[in-house]
């Protein structure tokens, strides 16, 4: 298995939306307009890695900002049989090289509680106070 790694990749959106699904389920809507992942990105994103098992999409991660010094990780997700690999914490590391690079200074994630030992222990991140409002 040899994985790469690309900032700002290109990518089929339906294997984007394929992945996407696989890694947080279906959407409402999402069968009958499916996502538009690539106007997406080029709207609202910093860049974004895709990581690929030659010529299959099997992780991604979004990064997402302000257009000045803060940027988000959104989105990430790694195809089931590559989990566990290192791969996510290789996405994730490469969108903060790359959002650092870019000028930012800092790099947010918010997330479930069962993945605090992925981004904590795994990346790095580090706990702070933050609010969420669900809507």
């Amino acid at each position: 298995m040899t994985i790469t790694y690309e900032w700002r990749g290109d990518f089929d959106n339906a294997a984007l939306g394929a992945l996407h699904a696989e890694g947080f389920g279906p959407r409402a809507g999402d069968s009958a307009a499916p996502a538009d992942w690539r106007a997406r990105l080029r709207r609202h994103s910093l860049g974004w890695v895709c990581a690929r098992d030659g010529d299959h999409l099997i992780g991604f991660v979004n990064v997402a900002w302000d257009g000045g010094v803060h940027a988000f990780v959104l989105d990430t997700v790694v195809a089931r049989r590559h989990r566990s690999r290192g791969v996510g914490a290789t996405l994730v590391r490469t969108a903060a090289d790359r959002a650092r690079a870019a000028g930012c200074d800092w790099l947010h994630v918010d997330f479930e509680e069962k993945l605090r030992s992925f981004y904590f222990d795994a990346c790095g991140f580090r706990p702070s106070a933050a609010g969420l409002i669900a809507l």
